[in-house]
């Protein structure tokens, strides 16, 4: 029987209820789950916007609650929970085994207890004292919208902040026990700009994780300008024609093209839903050997970057490419359990009311040998793609995502710019033609979204060469 001695209490997100946790998993393991875990989270998030001169929108969200989670062989149950009473969590625990039609009670219950809590928060307490008030939040957005009016032909101008403050708690029969506070800081400009019938836009992100000040750190001139002078380059740009080129991506958020159409591949959900091209390529060549690929969430304040997954264990640099070879996939424990592959620090959610899964963190195609410079001068006719905008991504690979500023390239020399470029392809068949990387690596946070929902991560890579890509035009 469980005690009823926290009956009517929250849990706390610290070790004082520690008992109460063991308790409430040995009630699942000795109703015939093989695992049991509990993920108990705590949010404080807030959202502005600015439009134009004005603060068009303050959004504050909190949230709490639970995520119980067990399983039985190979299969799992997910019930998700506000009510965080011993009660409410004992009711979470019934519903997961009830889902799997566990019938059987078990006999083998090898629960030892949990762990000494592993506490990732102690130097993190403050952060939510720290970060900018509404008042500094609003005037940086103003700041940073004014200036984008260096030009008449701007007309319209939006900025954005997002912050997220996470506290979690995180217990299973396996004795993990950990606790941990994530802080993650967001900031946009879109803009667009028209004359006559020309018409343009640009936008860019920054963010990054752990840095209560990050807003403050801004530079909104510098930022602005970048994002100006891009929509200003591609006003009059003529349309590119359809054709089959090679094309320089640049670095940073040009790494979008990877995550999306390669990463996503090598997580594990993949394997398991049978939709990746590359589930028995590993220690096999799938991509030029001038490729290493990398998913880490180690790098300090970068958007991916987490003290411990969402699973409670701390997360690793994983070599996924080495000179074009298949190296790993990104697992957790679902995806150890049912494909062999070991985890790597990787389960991740959006929140309580999501079950974890293999989610990248900070991915990215390792740097090379060359310049920038050295990758344009090796093309006679192709295009650079500065700027990457929005795609979509098929089960298996096939993309296709905009250029938001591109430049052909005539006999090894940038020339005009042009517009309404779109870079079509599939993964399996992209990666063996990226021939060069340059050696000015650098990372751009985004927003993933997948079977566990929407978390941060980064994506990025240095200037890189594929030697053939469909390009989609007029």
């Amino acid at each position: 029987m469980v005690s009823t001695e926290y009956l009517a209490k929250e849990i706390n997100f610290d070790d004082s209820n520690k008992k109460l946790l063991e308790d409430i998993i040995n009630y699942g393991l000795n109703l015939g789950a093989d695992f049991v875990e509990i993920f108990l989270e705590n949010t404080d998030n807030i959202s502005v916007l600015v439009e134009e001169d004005f603060i068009t929108s303050v959004s504050p969200s909190f949230g709490k609650g639970a995520g119980i989670r067990i399983f039985k062989d190979k299969r799992d149950g997910f019930v998700s929970t506000n009510d965080l009473s011993k009660d409410g969590l004992i009711k979470s625990i019934s519903q997961a085994v009830q889902m799997l039609d566990i019938t059987e009670t078990s006999s083998h219950n090898k629960f030892q207890g949990l762990e000494d809590l592993r506490n990732y928060s102690k130097r993190k307490n403050d952060w939510l004292k720290k970060v900018p008030s509404v008042d500094e939040i609003g005037e940086k957005l103003l700041l940073s919208t004014a200036s984008l009016k260096k030009d008449p032909k701007v007309n319209i101008r939006k900025s954005s902040y997002a912050r997220n403050w996470q506290q979690v708690l995180i217990a299973s029969s396996d004795g993990t026990f950990a606790k941990d506070i994530r802080l993650h800081q967001t900031v946009g400009l879109n803009l667009i700009a028209t004359d006559r019938q020309y018409r343009s836009s640009g936008s860019r992100r920054f963010g990054s994780s752990d840095n209560p000040n990050d807003l403050r750190n801004w530079d909104y001139e510098n930022a602005s300008n970048e994002v100006l002078e891009s929509s200003m380059n591609m006003l009059y740009a003529d349309y590119v024609e359809a054709c089959q080129k090679p094309v320089v991506l640049a670095n940073k958020f040009g790494g979008v093209i990877f995550h999306e159409a390669c990463g996503h591949l090598l997580e594990t959900t993949q394997i398991e839903r049978g939709t990746t091209p590359f589930a028995n390529k590993l220690n096999k060549k799938i991509a030029h050997e001038a490729v290493t690929a990398v998913d880490e969430g180690l790098s300090d304040n970068s958007f991916g970057s987490l003290s411990v997954d969402d699973e409670g264990m701390e997360p690793e640099r994983s070599i996924l490419i080495k000179d074009g070879i298949l190296k790993k996939f990104i697992s957790d424990r679902a995806g150890e359990l049912r494909t062999g592959h070991k985890r790597t620090g990787s389960g991740r959610r959006q929140n309580y009311a999501y079950a974890a899964a293999s989610r990248m963190r900070n991915t990215f195609i390792a740097k090379g040998d060359y310049t920038k410079e050295e990758l344009i001068n090796s093309i006679s006719d192709g295009l650079y793609c500065k700027s990457m905008g929005g795609g979509s991504v098929g089960a298996t690979g096939q993309f296709n995502f905009a250029v938001e500023e591109g430049y052909l390239i005539k006999n090894g020399k940038l020339t005009k710019p042009v517009k309404g470029a779109t870079l079509i392809g599939e993964a399996k068949e992209v990666m063996p033609k990226i021939s060069m990387c340059g050696n000015d690596l650098e990372l751009a946070p985004g927003f993933c979204g997948s079977v566990s929902g929407s978390v941060n991560v980064t994506v990025g890579q240095p200037h890189i060469k594929v030697d053939s890509i469909t390009i989609g035009g007029r």
